[in-house]
This record gives C-alpha cells, sequence and structure tokens, in this order.
C-alpha cells in the first residue's frame, strides 16, 4: 500500500475543497494503533491546493497518535463521559441486584406462586391480579435472597461456587445490598396487601421471615435445615392460591406437597455434588455426615416415593382431571429410577442425574396440572341449581295439595326455612 503513495498523494490533494466543506473534516480512522485525523485538511485553501506539500510533512500530518487525538476532540468527549458513565453505572448496579436477587432462583418461585393462583382461580383468571401477585412475590422473594447473602457473605467468600458474588467480591456494599432488600420487601408485601389480600401478603412475609432469619442461620447450625428450607419453598403455591380465592382449603395442598417433597432429592442431590464447597464454607449439610452418600441416597429415594399418591389426590379431591393422575405417575416413578440407580451407586454421575431428573419434573408436573384442571366452581354452581329446582317443585307439588284439599299453604317463620336440622324448633305457622 505505501509503495503507492507517491501517487496517492497527488489523487488526495485534487479534492481539497470536498474536505474542506464535506463531512470529513472531523471524521476519525483507527489503523494500528494510531488515529487518522483528516481534521487538519480543513487548514488548507483552494490556492494552496495546487502546490502539495512534501511527502514527508504529509506523513507527519496525517498520523497522529491517540493522545494527540484525545487533545483535539477534548469538547467532544466531554459532553459524551457523562452519559457512557451513567451507563456504565447502571449495568452495574443491575448486574448486581439481578446476582444478589437469585433472579432465576426467584423467576421459579414466582412460577409456583402463579400457578397457585391459576389452581385457585376456578372458572375465570383474573390476568391483571395474576400480574399483580407474580410481582409481588418476585419482589418479596428477591428481599429474602438478598437477606440470605447479606447473612453469609463471610461464608460465600469461601466457597468456589460463591465467591465472585456481588458482596464477596467488593462489588457491592453491605449497606447498600440491606436497603435494596428492605425496599423491594416492603414494596412487594405492600403490592400484595393492596392488589391481593392480607392472607397473600402475610404468607409472603412469613416465608422471607422464615427464608432470611431461620433457615439461613440454620444452615451453619444443623442438617435440618434442609427441611426448614423445604416448606420455605412450599409457601408460594399457598401465597398464590390465597391471593386467588383468599382462602387455603385442603385441595390447596396438592401442589405445595408436591414441591415439599420435589425439594429433598433435588437439594440432596446438590448436597453431594458440592459438599466439598459446603464444608469449606462452614454450613451444616447432611451429605457432611454421610461419607458414603448411603443415608443421603435414602433420603432422596423416599421422598420421591412420597410423591406417587399426589395425582391420585389431585384426581379424587376435584383438582384435577384423571389423565393427570397417570401422568403424574408416569412422572414420580421416573425421578424415583433415577433416585433409585443413586441409592444402588452414589457416583458423582447418578446423582447428576438425579439432579436433572428434578430439574425436569417439576415444570412437567406444574404443567400438567395446569392442563389438566378442573374449574370446581362450575360444577357447584350446578348441583346447588338442582337442588333449588327440585326443592322449588316440591313446593309447587305441596302447594296443590293443599289447594285441593281447601286449605292456603300458610308461610313458615324465616328462621325455620334456613335449613331441617333436627335441633331446630318445629316450624310455627302465622294464624290468619
Amino acid at each position: 500500500m505505501w509503495r503507492n503513495s507517491v501517487s496517492f498523494t497527488p489523487k488526495l490533494f485534487s479534492n481539497l475543497n470536498y474536505y474542506h466543506h464535506g463531512s470529513w473534516s472531523s471524521s476519525i480512522f483507527y489503523a494500528n494503533g494510531f488515529i487518522i485525523v483528516p481534521q487538519f485538511l480543513s487548514r488548507c485553501s483552494s490556492s494552496s491546493a495546487a502546490i502539495p506539500p512534501p511527502l514527508g510533512s504529509l506523513k507527519s500530518r496525517f498520523l497522529k497518535p491517540k493522545s494527540d487525538e484525545i487533545r483535539t476532540f477534548s469538547p467532544s468527549s466531554s459532553v459524551a463521559s457523562p452519559f457512557t458513565s451513567a451507563v456504565q453505572l447502571a449495568r452495574h448496579y443491575s448486574r448486581c441486584y439481578w446476582e444478589l436477587s437469585k433472579a432465576r432462583l426467584s423467576m421459579l418461585v414466582v412460577a409456583t406462586s402463579g400457578t397457585g393462583y391459576v389452581l385457585g382461580s376456578g372458572n375465570a383468571v383474573d390476568f391483571a391480579g395474576l400480574c399483580w401477585t407474580c410481582a409481588g412475590t418476585m419482589m418479596v422473594a428477591a428481599s429474602a435472597n438478598s437477606l440470605n447473602q447479606v447473612l453469609e457473605i463471610s461464608n460465600d467468600a469461601k466457597m468456589k461456587r460463591t465467591r465472585q458474588r456481588p458482596l464477596p467480591s467488593g462489588r457491592l456494599t453491605i449497606p447498600h445490598a440491606v436497603a435494596w432488600a428492605s425496599s423491594v420487601g416492603l414494596a412487594g408485601t405492600a403490592l400484595l396487601t393492596c392488589k391481593a389480600n392480607m392472607l397473600a401478603a402475610g404468607l409472603a412475609a412469613s416465608n422471607l421471615i422464615l427464608y432470611a432469619f431461620v433457615y439461613t442461620p440454620l444452615k451453619q447450625i444443623h442438617p435440618v435445615n434442609t427441611w426448614v428450607g423445604a416448606v420455605v419453598g412450599a409457601i408460594p403455591p399457598l401465597l398464590g392460591w390465597a391471593a386467588a380465592s383468599g382462602q387455603v382449603s385442603l385441595n390447596a395442598m396438592i401442589l405445595p406437597a408436591a414441591l415439599y417433597f420435589w425439594q429433598i432429592p433435588h437439594f440432596m442431590a446438590l448436597a453431594y455434588l458440592c459438599r466439598n464447597d459446603y464444608a469449606d464454607g462452614g454450613f451444616k449439610m447432611f451429605s457432611l455426615a454421610d461419607p458414603s452418600g448411603q443415608r443421603t441416597a435414602s433420603v432422596a429415594l423416599r421422598n420421591c416415593l412420597y410423591l406417587v399418591p399426589l395425582g391420585f389426590l389431585a384426581y379424587d379431591w376435584g383438582v384435577t382431571s384423571g389423565w393427570f393422575c397417570l401422568e403424574s405417575s408416569l412422572l414420580t416413578l421416573a425421578i424415583s429410577a433415577s433416585a433409585f440407580s443413586f441409592y444402588q451407586d452414589r457416583t458423582v454421575h447418578k446423582a447428576k442425574r438425579m439432579f436433572h431428573a428434578s430439574l425436569l419434573y417439576l415444570p412437567v408436573f406444574m404443567s400438567g396440572l395446569l392442563f389438566h384442571r378442573l374449574c370446581g366452581e362450575s360444577e357447584l354452581p350446578s348441583s346447588l341449581e338442582a337442588k333449588v329446582l327440585d326443592s322449588g317443585t316440591d313446593n309447587q307439588k305441596s302447594k296443590g295439595r293443599h289447594t285441593i284439599a281447601g286449605t292456603e299453604a300458610r308461610a313458615p317463620v324465616a328462621y325455620a326455612s334456613i335449613a331441617p336440622f333436627p335441633f331446630l324448633p318445629a316450624p310455627s305457622y302465622s294464624v290468619p
């Protein structure tokens, strides 16, 4: 390229008027660590265009280091630097909040809460209420996870899996994290109070307290923390059901029971895979007191078998159709088979297989619940309507009999017509 620089020079200076009046007067080109600045062309006049400068002066003026360019364009860079700094700051804190909130885990909590809301909605699902419930649940879950990392900052710094989190790595300060957790926790609880009901807000607040201030310190005290954490994971579906229906009934326990029993094999597999890391962090996990892994595998298998009757109960209690009973049984047998394989051969490979099976189980189970759900409220009004029709027909027949006999039927007192309970007094009729 530079071999033809002599022939390139006359062509370059033959169009100086174009460069002087065009948009190239402020352009910048990067080449091999240098910045090509054609701005010097604007200093040339039309009279000097006929006398090109020497080639050496052309190179010295045409090629400038980056530092010269920065001094040349300092006004524009000073204008752009605040905007660039603001964008970088926003990206930094967004990333920190995302990691501090354990966003993917929080979204799983939101999914279980939303499933509970749909199951408790009956015939019609209030999509606005569903969105408000999911938003409030997300805020409370983010607050609980943030407080968990605040309380475990020294433990996270010792573990390879968690030492790059915002607090151990120093990307975020503890007061900042506490302020973030407090603000989103209060906002989420207030949102559930205003847009759902007090029962849902109370369940959310109690779950936050249970996770942050009971489960988190218990992880460093006793292995029972796994079962307490399972209770924490089982509450969000109840929250969703309560937000939709305003109450907690027996058939609302299907999904919470599934989540409780599902979490045991899921976390047993995780604790077995990361037991060295948990030991370095100072956590008292169940797998650390079981060097052979036999008890860990047996606990996982036992809780997988507890999942078997849930499909039948969902069908028997009128939550789903009979197809879900079949699908749930097959799904549970699949995860139980992976747990039994881990029980027979306690290796890292079999533990990973059980862990992956648990990850597959939950979304398929919740999808089956939603797909095969029955609108329980649709059956209740029909039965009540049939009873009302039957009672109306009986009243008309009774009135006809009284008319035929020549005696007019008399209405009973109001309290006696509520229900024919034997402990109520006999109906008294008004005397004409």
